[in-house]
């Protein structure tokens, strides 16, 4: 069992703002560097074999396609985002003429949440960029800030080593593709991780203002919630921190999610809109695991028909970050972590793979589930810095490939 270990002690006195700005930037700077340098070399990666191969060239521009390589970080739903940004909502379920099969919905924006598109259009007003722009520049600082708060957490249970060890894999893991992308994922991390952070170290207001602002940028900020609630009935069960400060997180931090929700069902004229049209449009539903299951007991054996929305090559890789995540879980639990840290890893883990989706999301789903780079990162925190620098550049040179190309163009992100 790995306790937790205490808060490090300030580098230097701080006297000043000029003294707190030093002291942040020793504390901070490697894990910034770190983080920054493994990124640029997986993303160098990514567009080298995007460059090579040349297939995006011939696909559609909202598809994975485009005129350059790095036009396809706006492909898909970077695509549906800078519509958002440019023209706001419109709610509605739109029957497709005709249609029988799973695909019964036009698509619609109301299924991306706003948060992230609303950061674009404000990051577009105050710099000039264009939505492509501003939602690189957006996705790139969340990544930064993400990389920060998974810092954090590790520290407190394995010290400095394993934290820079935690914000490395968060940069290499498989899905990471989309962290440097016109994707809402790292904005969603940095929120969740913070969150969670501020529970551990008890800022009741932050965590509920920073779970709140995660409700309005990505659905499955429900396990999110649903952790801070159990977090916040613990402290109140243990007479910690007082009433207010725990209750107030607990009423603040579902509203975002609720909002949403609420907003769009009412402007649809169905409370459960958002749900159809996700069902609907973009066959994307609960299923208690059922999908999941078949793609389990399909692709070892290398049956890829047998199963709906089948990407041979990324499937494979989902598979091995289903079966990597659930070997992880148990090591999580052995560390006895805190319960927000478990309550939200097991309830993302059940709503990601509960779900009917297209399996080669997976990997990209699961970016969310950080806590699960603690055990590996406990463990990596025994080697010394070269080694473990040489150990992760070597895995971002293959993210290129297996976090970055098999998702953009092997299947779809």
């Amino acid at each position: 069992m790995t306790a937790i270990l205490p808060r490090p002690r300030p580098l230097a006195p701080v006297t000043g703002p000029g003294s707190r700005f030093r002291a942040a930037a020793r504390r901070h700077g490697p894990v910034l560097a770190l983080f920054g340098a493994l990124k640029l070399t997986g993303f160098c990666s990514f567009m080298y074999l995007l460059s090579s191969a040349g297939d995006y060239r011939a696909k559609d521009p909202r598809f994975g396609g485009g005129a350059h390589a790095w036009d396809v970080l706006a492909t898909w739903d970077g695509w549906w985002y800078q519509q958002i940004a440019l023209h706001g909502y419109d709610p509605k379920l739109v029957p497709v003429p005709g249609a029988t099969g799973l695909i019964t919905l036009e698509g619609n924006s109301a299924a991306f949440f706003p948060l992230y598109p609303a950061l674009m259009r404000l990051t577009s007003a105050v710099t000039g960029l264009g939505s492509y722009g501003a939602g690189i520049l957006v996705s790139v600082l969340a990544s930064f800030a993400a990389a920060l708060g998974v810092y954090a957490v590790a520290e407190r249970f394995g010290g400095r080593r394993a934290g820079l060890a935690a914000a490395g894999l968060w940069a290499v893991w498989p899905g990471s593709g989309v962290e440097w992308a016109v994707y809402s994922d790292s904005l969603y991390v940095a929120l969740a991780a913070w969150a969670c952070h501020a529970v551990l170290t008890r800022r009741w207001l932050t965590a509920g203002v920073l779970t709140f602002a995660a409700g309005l940028n990505r659905p499955t900020a429900g396990a999110l919630i649903a952790a801070l609630a159990v977090a916040a009935l613990l402290a109140l069960r243990r007479r910690e921190d007082g009433a207010l400060r725990p209750l107030l997180a607990l009423a603040v931090a579902p509203l975002g999610l609720l909002g949403y929700l609420l907003w769009v069902g009412d402007r649809m004229g169905d409370l459960g809109g958002y749900f159809k049209l996700q069902s609907g449009a973009w066959a994307h539903s609960f299923d208690f695991g059922s999908q999941t299951l078949d793609v389990l007991t399909s692709v070892p054996v290398g049956h890829f028909g047998g199963y709906l929305f089948a990407y041979p090559f990324a499937d494979m890789i989902g598979v091995a970050v289903v079966v990597l995540a659930l070997a992880l879980l148990p090591l999580l639990l052995r560390l006895r972590p805190p319960a927000v840290l478990v309550v939200y890893t097991v309830l993302t883990l059940a709503l990601v793979l509960g779900s009917q989706q297209i399996f080669a999301n997976v990997s990209r789903y699961l970016l969310p589930c950080f806590p699960l780079f603690l055990p590996l990162a406990a463990a990596l925190r025994r080697l010394s810095l070269p080694v473990l620098c040489t150990l992760l550049t070597v895995a971002a040179l293959a993210s290129g490939s297996y976090a970055g190309y098999a998702l953009f163009e092997l299947g779809v992100p």
